[in-house]
Order: structure tokens, then C-alpha cells, then sequence
């Protein structure tokens, strides 16, 4: 009997969203977590192999170089929670490198119930780890953890990828005090962060010749048909990648390309868009690698050590919770 209140309230949480964000003042939105459902996170994992997009091999090849010393600054026993798991091969050379020296308790946490199957499946065989995932938005996902573990557990926290880069800038600083808040001062965090790099490179990763980024980002408008009930035609859309130079992110858009009206009924909700108008649905913002240690100042921790990718401008870096 659980699974289709469950079913229930992810509608109307999905619902409220969607007529909250199509329905603000000036640029409408879509939020950049509803891309990842089963579609949409398989088209993810397709765009992490595109010759276009070097993100996911620059995160790969730090972590397989330097998953030793990462780990060997991180005292024992620990515990290694990671947010947004997404399949979770990245994170096997850090469970590796961890599981030489002590018995793993690895917490993957998502919301895409699908990714979490992957992850689990993908992680679940290495030795002297075990695998427990959580189905929850992160920050709940992550107290959870911090509150199961006993006093004597260092936490480490992964946050790989460019995640982080799709928070505003301040959004960013307030999503790290908040994690900070739940941490404990010593605990561990792995951040990773896409570095600025030539316009043109950046535009490519997310508009690439082969069309996936463009059918990862429509995907969202047809998940609001199969879920939502409603009326998206995906052949009057147009997917953008733009470059904001104020803000020094990649903005991910979907232009109506005629004046068109869209019924959501779920969300109660029938919008009129015009020609030429933009669904922005995510947004990734770019660093420069000495912002880091300023942005881990302000949000309560202490940059310990940083990597940077020789062949794609991408950061690890180790924080610690002050």
C-alpha cells in the first residue's frame, strides 16, 4: 500500500514545482533535478562518453591518479556518503583505495531511484565494502547518515561532477554552510568543479554534433507528458546551450520555435509561450581554481588540497569541515 502514495506525493511535489517554475515573472524554468529520470539519466551517462565532453574523464582521471592521497588524508574509521551518485564508476577508485585499509560503509544518495539501482549494482562487489543506498534529496540523504553513524566515524562526503556548478553562485555558499551544519568539525568533503575554459570548447560539451545533449535536455518536457499528463509537442522545441559572460556559466534552454499554449493538468496549469521564448533548465557555472579556497572559507571549511586535470581544466578539491 506504500508505493502509490509514494507514487502520489512525488506527482504533487513534481507538480508544484513545474507550476511554480513555468509560472515566474520574467524567465520561466524548469528545475534542473527533474532532467534525471530513467531517460534522462541513461542520456546523461551517453553524454559522459562523448569525444565533446571532457568533464567526466578529467573527474576519472583524478580520481584514479590521486584516490591514495585523497584517502590518506582522511582519518579512520570513515564513512563515505556521495551526492548525486549517478552510476557510481567514478567512485570506485576512492571505495578501492579505502578498502585496503579498513571494512567501507558507502552511502550513495539520489533521488533517481534508477541511478541508485546502477550505483548499487555497479559498487556492490567490492570487497570489504558495502553498499547502502538512500532515495533522498541530498541534504536529507546526508543527515541521515551523519546521525546513523557512532562517535568515533569520520564522514566523507563526495560531491563529484560539476553538481555544485549548477547552484547560483550564493546558492552554492548557502548548499555548502547547510552541509557544514551537519558535519562535524575534521569531517571530509570531496568537491569537484568545472574550471573556465575557451567559450567555444564549453558551448561544444553541452550542444555536441551527435544531438544527445539536445535530447537529454528535451527528455524533461516529455517526462512532464508521461508523468504529469501533459501536452508538450517536442518538434516545436529548440534546444540552446548559451554562454552568460556576467555570470560565467553555460545556461541550458529549450526555445519555443512558435507561439504555442501547453496544458499541464496535474499541475493545473496551462501556460501560453510565445515564439522564440526559452525554458531554462540548467544552468552550469564555471571557477577559477583560487576561488575554491575562498568559497571553502566562507562556508565553514578549510581547502586542504586541490588536483587540477592537465587536459581538461577541472578541479578536485579536498575540503575540511572547521
Amino acid at each position: 500500500m506504500a508505493t502509490p502514495a509514494l507514487t502520489l506525493q512525488h506527482v504533487s511535489e513534481f507538480a508544484a514545482d513545474v507550476r511554480d517554475s513555468l509560472t515566474k515573472s520574467g524567465q520561466r524554468e524548469l528545475p534542473s533535478k527533474y532532467l534525471y529520470d530513467e531517460v534522462g539519466s541513461a542520456l546523461f551517462e551517453a553524454i559522459c562518453v562523448l569525444p565533446e565532453y571532457g568533464l567526466t574523464r578529467a573527474d576519472t582521471r583524478l580520481l584514479q591518479e590521486n584516490a591514495a592521497e585523497i584517502v590518506s588524508r582522511v582519518p579512520s574509521p570513515v564513512r563515505v556518503a556521495e551526492l548525486g551518485s549517478g552510476s557510481g564508476k567514478k567512485t570506485r577508485w576512492i571505495l578501492e583505495a579505502l578498502s585496503r585499509r579498513q571494512i567501507t560503509y558507502y552511502y550513495p544518495i539520489e533521488i533517481s531511484p534508477h541511478a541508485l539501482a546502477a550505483c548499487e549494482k555497479e559498487l556492490a562487489q567490492i570487497d570489504m565494502v558495502s553498499v547502502v543506498g538512500h532515495e533522498k534529496p541530498y541534504l536529507e540523504g546526508l543527515r541521515t547518515v551523519a546521525d546513523g553513524r557512532s562517535e568515533r566515524d569520520h564522514l566523507l562526503v563526495l560531491f563529484l561532477g560539476s553538481t555544485i556548478g549548477n547552484f547560483d553562485r550564493d546558492a552554492g555558499d548557502r548548499f555548502l554552510r547547510e552541509m557544514r551544519e551537519i558535519l562535524r568539525p575534521g569531517d571530509a568533503l570531496l568537491l569537484g568543479t568545472d574550471l573556465e575554459k575557451a567559450v567555444d570548447l564549453q558551448l561544444l560539451a553541452y550542444n555536441d554534433p551527435a544531438g544527445v545533449t539536445a535530447a537529454f535536455n528535451s527528455n524533461v518536457l516529455a517526462r512532464l507528458n508521461r508523468e504529469l499528463g501533459a501536452d508538450f509537442d517536442l518538434s516545436c522545441f529548440c534546444h540552446e546551450a548559451r554562454w552568460n559572460y556576467s555570470d560565467r556559466r553555460i545556461e541550458m534552454h529549450l526555445r519555443s520555435t512558435l507561439r504555442q499554449s501547453v496544458r499541464i493538468p496535474a499541475a493545473s496549469l496551462r501556460i501560453v509561450l510565445d515564439e522564440d521564448e526559452t525554458i531554462w533548465t540548467e544552468s552550469s557555472h564555471k571557477y577559477k581554481a583560487e576561488e575554491i579556497p575562498e568559497m571553502a572559507e566562507r562556508t565553514g571549511f578549510r581547502c586542504e588540497a586541490q588536483w587540477i586535470d592537465s587536459e581538461w581544466p577541472f578541479a578536485q578539491n579536498l575540503l575540511t569541515a572547521e
